[in-house]
């Protein structure tokens, strides 16, 4: 390094960097200028839809509605781990047979055990 106050490797970065912020700023400020500004009472309202409001915007789901997204999650990335698995069975022999297996074992009891409480009825 030297007497150098900067290696030159970071200067292509530096570059980057400068033209990443200058190219965001160039594109705030042209839309900025160009856009038209013509506030009116509809428009500076706070929903901007075009329909009326009829109740508040703060409306309680039910928790059920959670709990079947959180499921629905749990169970949809259980397809993630079995593409991967199935490409390379081949490869993996009896003991990625086990794994999937005991994977899959894991997945079908939290399946039951989601079933018995109810979590899976839809009121």
């Amino acid at each position: 390094m030297g007497n150098a106050a900067m290696p030159a490797n970071y200067v292509p970065i530096l570059v980057f960097i400068g033209v990443a912020i200058a190219f965001g700023a160039v594109s705030l400020l042209a839309g900025w200028v160009v856009r038209p500004s013509r506030p009116y009472r509809a428009k500076l309202a706070p929903y901007e839809s075009g329909s009326p409001l009829f109740q508040d915007a703060r409306v309680q789901f039910p928790m059920r509605y959670y709990i079947i997204a959180m499921l629905f999650v749990i169970f949809d990335i259980e397809i993630v781990f079995m593409f991967p698995w199935a490409v390379a069975f081949n490869k993996l022999g009896f003991v990625g047979l086990a794994e999937m297996a005991m994977f899959i074992g894991i997945l079908v009891v939290g399946f039951w055990y989601a079933w018995k409480k109810g979590a899976l009825e839809w009121d």
